[in-house]
């Protein structure tokens, strides 16, 4: 590798870390102390067998503070692990629970639920999208809405402190903070209706019933595996604005147990953050290793340049988990390993899409795939 090229990999690498520590200080906070919230909430929570997740998920809904009118409709998705009983024994008047219709033609299992439950949530103001696996603090809703009332946006996206356990966990999963602090100009994505221009996480979404219904709801989604940034797409199309904010001392999610989870988690799902062209992952998996994993390896070599690269990759990396509740160190210090592990899934997924193989939760994921962007790559979903 030339010096020269090397050098303006590492001049990547140092921008990226610019960029995320100036998105670290830019990112949206929640207020400590939250105003009682005077309006209706519903929490809509789809689940397909979520027997060990409901019940805790549930309980920590219901013990919000701050929201005297919460409502929380459950929409089971066809589980088989008695998930619907377990709802069904919550005593709280408050919780209904709403059997899912299949999905029609052209339509997702998530989104079909999603949307049913925001049909079944009757005269309500804010909508809140909860994924079972999320256990929110108890002044999380209140908190949440309290920033999408102070910036007057329609959709915040507070993102959970994601925990890690394994060792694969603690490779790919901060990863999700790192591209969009890196990649996203957070307070520009907040302002602009380019649909490239949109970060979002589907584990925990605020939105204004309004804008919802402006947007087409989940039906505006309903084929999109990334139907999180696509309903965020839909909300600035129909004139709303929204963004990622900082959810770390709102909510926890553990995403994925285990290598098993994370590959087939991710499998699913990041075909389409490259529209799910070959090519397409080719060239974004080229360009990942190119600036973050090759100055690694010529730093190894006695690069100066490529020590340089490599000490502001994992700068960068460090500014994102820091700034959204993560593990630092030493992760941070196996950041090229990260990204490599991450262009193997994103091949394995694109491929897997390609051969018709891809299966989440006992159903095929098969939807149109979206047009490539640069939220693509801020964005790995479930």
């Amino acid at each position: 590798m030339s010096g020269r090229l090397l050098r303006a990999l590492a001049g990547l690498s140092v921008a990226g870390a610019a960029h995320a520590a100036l998105n670290a200080a830019l990112l949206r906070r929640p207020p400590a102390a939250a105003p009682p919230v005077r309006r209706a909430v519903t929490v809509v929570l789809p689940v397909r067998d979520e027997a060990a997740d409901v019940v805790d998920c549930l309980a920590a809904v219901l013990d919000q503070r701050g929201v005297p009118d919460l409502r929380v409709v459950v929409v089971d998705d066809g589980s088989t692990d008695g998930t619907p009983d377990l709802v069904a024994a919550c005593p709280d008047p408050r919780v209904r629970l709403v059997p899912a219709r299949a999905p029609q033609a052209g339509w997702l299992g998530k989104p079909n639920a999603c949307a049913q439950g925001a049909a079944a949530a009757g005269d309500t103001d804010v909508l809140v999208f909860l994924d079972a696996d999320v256990r929110l603090m108890p002044d999380a809703l209140a908190a949440a809405i309290a920033v999408l009332d102070d910036t007057g946006l329609d959709l915040v996206s507070p993102w959970p402190r994601q925990l890690t356990v394994s060792a694969a966990e603690r490779l790919v999963q901060p990863l999700q903070q790192w591209l969009w602090a890196t990649l996203l100009p957070l307070r520009l994505a907040e302002r602009s209706p380019r649909p490239s221009l949109a970060a979002a996480n589907g584990q925990f979404l605020v939105v204004r019933r309004a804008a919802y219904a402006r947007a087409g709801g989940h039906g505006a989604v309903r084929g999109e595996v990334i139907e999180d940034v696509a309903l965020l797409r839909a909300v600035k199309a129909a004139g709303g604005r929204g963004a990622v904010v900082d959810g770390s001392t709102l909510a926890v999610c553990r995403m994925y147990d285990g290598w098993a989870g994370v590959r087939e988690g991710y499998g699913k799902s990041l075909w389409a953050a490259v529209g799910g062209s070959p090519a397409a992952g080719l060239v974004t998996a080229g360009a990942l290793t190119a600036v973050w994993v090759l100055p690694a390896v010529a730093a190894v070599r006695g690069s100066r340049a490529g020590l340089v690269g490599y000490a502001f990759g994992v700068a960068g990396r460090a500014i994102s988990a820091a700034a959204t509740g993560g593990r630092v160190w030493p992760d941070a210090l196996a950041h090229p390993v990260s990204v490599l592990a991450l262009d193997a899934l994103m091949l394995r997924s694109v491929i897997g899409h390609r051969r018709g193989t891809l299966r989440w939760r006992g159903r095929a994921v098969d939807a149109a795939p979206p047009a490539p962007g640069r939220a693509a790559a801020a964005r790995m979903v479930r």
